[in-house]
């Protein structure tokens, strides 16, 4: 593929910056794709073949880049967004990948001018348990949705920017979804944020009833594992996703609770038969979604 954006600037190369990076050098071998970060999260993504090279001044990082990708922290990314803005060209396309989108865009509307780079909230919905450039992959948006916030048919979603993006996130595995801010982070609470705090409340569980000898810990097989995935993430990953969301997360925290009570008052009926053949249902669809 030639590339449509002949320089491309990674802000935060952990692993959403590291593996979109690395699928550029993998799929789009004709852009030049530096990062900005700490100095030895840098050298990783060097080493690692992801960026041609890296810069801890912004200004360089992004000085003639078509496209700037934040994979920062929602926090990090609303604080540099209006230094971005400024030090953007006016032709560049600013993207982010933050995991909740209704923060990120309002503060996008303050500092992006109607004549000047152009902004465009975006989410990979992929990830790992594990951060960091270590963990980066360049696979690891195929097969996934990618929300991309707008409408078809608005005047932003036909900027030619905008369409060679979508064009590049197709190149590289991914397939766009476009949608609003309130509806993405309405339904990101339900599939994304609120499995993260599931497994860090079952985790609790498990932690809580072990005893001196292990048990039941020891006792565990790959059922358990496999439950608790996500809890190996880290609370640096999320803590901005869940302060920027928690109106969303409340209520999915709500229903779930009302949903435990509910099996509990079921032990004993045959209605809980009724729940795992409509839980086994929603797997099915899930499993066929891959």
């Amino acid at each position: 593929m030639t590339a449509p954006f002949r320089r491309i600037a990674i802000l935060g190369t952990g692993l959403i910056g590291g593996s979109f990076a690395l699928a550029l050098r993998k799929y789009v071998p004709d852009a030049v794709v530096v990062g900005w970060d700490k100095e030895h999260v840098l050298r990783h993504a060097l080493e690692r073949g992801a960026i041609h090279d890296g810069f801890g001044e912004l200004s360089l990082a992004v000085a003639g880049a078509d496209l700037i990708y934040v994979a920062l922290p929602v926090g990090h990314t609303i604080e540099l967004l209006p230094e971005v803005a400024r030090l953007a060209s006016p032709s560049a396309l600013v993207t982010d990948a933050s995991s909740t989108k209704r923060s990120v865009c309002a503060a996008a509307v303050e500092c992006f001018p109607a004549n000047g780079a152009h902004f465009l909230g975006g989410h990979p919905m992929a990830g790992k348990e594990i951060s960091g450039i270590a963990a980066a992959d360049a696979e690891l948006v195929r097969g996934s949705k990618y929300a991309l916030i707008g409408k078809p048919g608005e005047a932003g979603t036909r900027d030619p920017r905008v369409i060679e993006f979508v064009a590049l996130l197709e190149k590289i595995g991914a397939e766009p979804v476009w949608l609003d801010a309130e509806t993405h982070d309405r339904a990101a609470a339900i599939v994304s944020h609120l499995p993260q705090l599931l497994a860090v409340a079952l985790a609790g569980v498990v932690r809580d009833q072990t005893d001196k000898t292990g048990l039941p810990v020891t006792l565990a097989g790959r059922g358990l594992r496999d439950a608790l995935r996500l809890a190996g993430s880290p609370y640096s990953v999320w803590r901005d996703i869940i302060l920027t969301n928690s109106d969303n997360l409340d209520r999915a925290l709500g229903q779930l609770i009302q949903s435990l009570e509910q099996l509990r008052g079921d032990l004993r009926t045959r209605a809980l038969e009724e729940e795992f053949a409509a839980a086994g249902e929603l797997y099915k669809i899930l499993r066929d979604l891959q």
